[in-house]
């Protein structure tokens, strides 16, 4: 048993008075069977870039913002993720890709961890003898504007840019090689050894240029550093970055077939976090696949989940992992409760989860949230962060095509053409049939697959950068509401006091509250 849960959990029976009673307050109940009574606020302004929002993603992962985009297919891919860790966020990469295929879900958590950097330590390279053309197909394939020109023995030779390749016909580019447009290492600032941010940024000014290299004595290429990932570090100061400046993201992976070589290949790449995702997660299943791993990536963060019961919970913690996505069939995606009447409320789950694991293991609520309220909700009935999915849907950084369908207008009765994107659950018919290459598959062999989820149509709207930041201004406005400075305290506040926070609302209440 892990000892994190056994020394910080006792039996339900046992738990102080305050946890009693929410225990009993929210048995079979959600999001929309409470409001939360006003308290005396002590913030003089709701600003977001003073409110202390920082969560725990897992045991070792700390979140400015508490939000984590959810792993499907329809809504977190790169650009997705991107935005997430910008905004102070995380992103899972969903495992919505067919077995053995690893390399396009490798390749997402690629396209994040180069977007920024500190340092770029392997800044991508070309050989000094490549043509003009390769060099053009290299950056065309990496999404990179600038490659270093080395050779043989790795040496910097000069840098090559999009800059130096524009207005160059094509006639020209096939045999002409990098050497004669790059600009040559004797004209480029370089710097040998390591140095700081701030002293690449006072070097970068003082000798007018935006982009450093950094080579060792041998003139061995060591990393780069641009203008604009400074830039970025400055202007983004909630991002959620590892160590070398990077962007942190998250990857899912299943519990059968490829997942520990479909794991090896993301920790390759310097994926920060592996979900376990499965529907159930209290399984023997769930039990061998983390048994498994931690025999592999034994250092490597690791959630797993979905769960929804002291005893799930407790499970998933004794088997040693850092994060418990807690949710049975709240997600607007789901249909296990409708198919199989099994799950939990998800007020009841996150407050039984949490009382199981004490503070030992962060809980991650995943689904059923609706309304921006209620991510006040979850977070203070016992989610550390919230998953999201539906709430991010036809954004313009999610996956897929965009399709144009006819909408009849009401007030003139006209059919206009509207562009919607899907967004499906990952346990629906289509996404089933996708991940598992069952495309020749009739309609009666996949039925057979007992699908518990939905495909809808959404229609199609900006970024999803915007709804981020309005989650984040009316959380804030929760913690002015809830008495407190910060989300901590205000998540102190109401466990060691949750009788006077609690309004639980009858049926007319909840129309007069929720219902406009």
């Amino acid at each position: 048993m892990d000892t994190r849960v056994s020394d910080t959990t006792v039996s339900l029976d046992k738990a102080d008075t305050a946890t009693k009673h929410l225990l009993d307050a929210v048995r079979g109940c959600t999001f929309d069977d409470f409001l939360f009574a006003p308290q005396f606020s002590v913030l003089e302004r709701r600003d977001p870039t003073t409110i202390d929002l920082t969560c725990r993603l897992s045991e070792h992962l700390t979140l400015r913002r508490p939000i984590v985009s959810a792993n499907m297919d329809t809504v977190t891919r790169a650009p997705m993720a991107i935005v997430q860790a910008e905004e102070g966020g995380i992103g899972i990469i969903d495992r919505g890709f067919k077995p053995g295929d690893i390399e396009p879900q490798v390749r997402e958590v690629e396209i994040v961890k180069r977007t920024q950097h500190g340092v770029i330590a392997d800044p991508y390279t070309i050989p000094l003898t490549a043509t003009l053309a390769e060099a053009g197909a290299a950056m065309r394939r990496s999404r990179v504007g600038t490659l270093a020109v080395v050779d043989g023995q790795r040496r910097l030779k000069g840098l090559l840019t999009e800059r130096d390749l524009r207005f160059v016909t094509d006639d020209r580019l096939t045999p002409a090689s990098v050497d004669t447009r790059m600009t040559p290492i004797g004209k480029l600032v370089v710097h040998e050894g390591a140095i700081s941010i701030d002293d690449a940024e006072r070097l970068m000014v003082e000798r007018k240029v935006k982009k450093l290299p950094l080579v060792d004595r041998h003139g061995t290429l060591m990393g780069l550093i641009t203008a604009k990932d400074i830039l970025k570090q400055k202007r983004q100061v909630f991002a959620t970055r590892d160590d070398h400046g990077r962007l942190r993201v998250g990857a899912a992976i299943g519990a059968k077939g490829d997942y520990l070589e479909r794991a090896a290949e993301l920790v390759r790449v310097g994926v920060d976090v592996i979900v376990i995702d499965i529907a159930h997660g209290h399984s023997v299943v769930m039990a061998r696949a983390i048994e498994e791993f931690r025999k592999r990536f034994d250092a490597v963060e690791l959630i797993a989940g979905n769960v929804g019961t002291v005893d799930g919970a407790r499970f998933l913690g004794e088997r040693g992992v850092n994060a418990i996505k807690v949710g049975i069939g709240p997600g607007g995606g789901c249909t296990t409760r409708l198919t199989t009447s099994f799950g939990v409320p998800q007020l009841q789950a996150l407050v039984e989860c949490r009382a199981a694991v004490g503070d030992a293991i962060p809980l991650i609520a995943d689904g059923g949230i609706k309304r921006h309220g209620s991510i006040a909700e979850a977070l203070l009935f016992g989610g550390d962060s919230v998953m999201l999915g539906s709430v991010f849907a036809g954004t313009l950084e999610t996956p897929g095509d965009v399709v144009h369908k006819p909408v009849l207008l009401p007030e003139s009765q006209k059919a206009v053409k509207v562009p919607f994107k899907v967004l499906r659950g990952m346990a629906s018919i289509e996404a089933i049939q996708d991940r598992l290459d069952v495309e020749d598959a009739d309609i009666l062999d996949l039925q057979a697959l007992g699908a518990e989820g939905l495909e809808v149509s959404v229609p199609v709207r900006g970024s999803a950068r915007p709804i981020f930041q309005d989650m984040i201004k009316h959380l804030c406005s929760s913690v002015s509401y809830g008495g407190a400075s910060s989300l901590g305290e205000l998540k102190q506040r109401f466990w060691t006091r949750p009788e006077r926070y609690l309004i639980r609302l009858s049926p007319a209440a909840r129309r007069e509250s929720y219902e406009r």
